[in-house]
C-alpha cells in the first residue's frame, strides 16, 4: 500500500514539475531569444533526462547491466512510440525543417550506433558482446559533436530574432520555475521508479524486463509530462524536441557515461529492443512526411501506441 501512494505523489510532482518547466524555458528562450526548439533540445531535454542518468550511474556501480542497458533503449522506445504518440493524439506536432533533416536523423543515427556497438558477437564473432569503456568515449565524441551544433544553432538563431517580444516574467523568476520544475521531475521519477522496482520484484521479473518497462517508463514520466504539457498549451516545439533531444542525450551521453564507469554487457535477447528502437526513429522521420504538411498527425499517433502496446504485450508475455 506504502508503495502505491509513493507512486501516485511521483505522479503529482512529475505533472507539477512539466508545467513548471516548459512556462519557466519557453520565458528562458524569448528572453535569450533562442527558439523553443533549441531550448527544448537542450535545457528541458537534458533536464528531463535526469532520471536515467541517475538511474544509469547506480546500475553501473551495482553491475546491473539488464537495467542499465534497458533503461536506456526501453525509454528511447517509450519516448517515440509511447509519448510522441500520445503527444500526437493531443495535438498534431508540426515539425521544423532543422528538426526534420537534422535532429530526427540524429535520433536515428544514435540508434544505429548503439546497435553497431552492441554486436561484438555479430561482428567479430565475439563469445560475449559488450559496450566498452573505448564504445563509450565513441558515444561521447557523437554527444560533443551534437552539443556542437547546437551552439551554432543557438548563435544563429538568436541573431535571427532580435526583435522577439519579451515575456512579462523575470529571467530570475522563469530559472527559478526551470530548476523547481526539474527538481520535480528528477524527484517524482525516481520515486515511482524505486516503487515500481520493488512492486515488480515480488513477481521475479527479470533485470531486462524491469529495464524496459517499468525502469524506462518510470525515468521517460518527466518526458511524458512535460511533451503532453506543452501540446496541450500548444507548444509544439517542446512537446518534440524534448523527445528527439532525449533521445540523443540517452544513447551517446548517458550509454556513454555508463560504459566509461563500467562495460555494459549485451544479452541475446537484447538485440530484438535495439532492432526496435532503430524501427521507432525510422518510422518518425518517415511519418514527418505522410500526410499534409511536415507533422506528426492524430493516426500516426495510434499506430505508434499500437505498436508500443503490442511490444509490451509481448515483453511480459515472452
Amino acid at each position: 500500500m506504502i508503495q502505491i501512494l509513493f507512486l501516485l505523489l511521483g505522479f503529482v510532482a512529475l505533472i507539477f514539475g512539466a508545467n513548471k518547466l516548459v512556462d519557466g524555458a519557453s520565458v528562458i528562450a524569448r528572453r535569450l531569444k533562442v527558439s523553443d526548439l533549441i531550448i527544448g533540445l537542450t535545457i528541458v531535454a537534458l533536464g528531463t533526462s535526469f532520471p536515467e542518468l541517475v538511474v544509469n550511474v547506480s546500475a553501473a556501480l551495482k553491475g546491473s547491466n539488464g537495467i542499465a542497458l534497458g533503461n536506456i533503449v526501453g525509454s528511447n522506445i517509450f519516448n517515440i512510440l509511447g509519448i510522441l504518440g500520445i503527444s500526437s493524439i493531443i495535438l498534431p506536432l508540426a515539425v521544423k525543417k532543422s528538426t526534420t533533416w537534422i535532429e530526427i536523423p540524429l535520433a536515428f543515427l544514435s540508434a544505429l550506433v548503439l546497435f553497431v556497438l552492441a554486436s561484438d558477437n555479430l561482428i567479430d564473432n565475439a563469445s560475449v558482446s559488450t559496450i566498452t569503456r573505448g564504445d563509450g568515449i565513441i558515444l561521447l565524441f557523437f554527444f560533443a559533436i551534437f552539443m556542437g551544433y547546437i551552439i551554432q544553432s543557438a548563435l544563429k538563431n538568436r541573431q535571427e530574432n532580435e526583435a522577439t517580444e519579451m515575456p512579462a516574467m523575470k529571467m530570475g523568476v522563469a530559472i527559478m520555475w526551470v530548476v523547481v520544475g526539474l527538481g520535480l521531475l528528477v524527484v517524482g521519477g525516481e520515486t515511482i521508479v524505486r516503487a515500481a522496482i520493488k512492486i515488480a520484484q515480488q513477481f521475479g521479473v527479470s533485470e531486462r524486463v524491469i529495464g524496459l518497462t517499468i525502469v524506462s517508463i518510470g525515468t521517460s514520466l518527466p518526458e511524458l509530462a512535460t511533451s503532453v504539457v506543452a501540446a496541450i498549451k500548444k507548444n509544439t516545439d517542446i512537446a518534440i524536441a524534448n523527445i528527439v533531444g532525449s533521445n540523443i542525450f540517452n544513447a551517446f551521453f548517458i550509454l556513454g557515461t555508463t560504459a566509461c564507469i563500467m562495460p555494459v554487457s549485451i544479452s541475446a535477447e537484447s538485440y530484438f529492443d535495439l532492432l526496435l528502437n532503430i524501427v521507432a526513429s525510422a518510422l518518425l522521420f518517415i511519418f514527418v512526411f505522410t500526410g499534409r504538411g511536415r507533422k506528426l498527425d492524430r493516426w500516426e499517433g495510434v499506430i505508434f501506441l499500437v505498436i508500443y502496446i503490442i511490444y509490451l504485450v509481448w515483453l511480459i508475455l515472452a
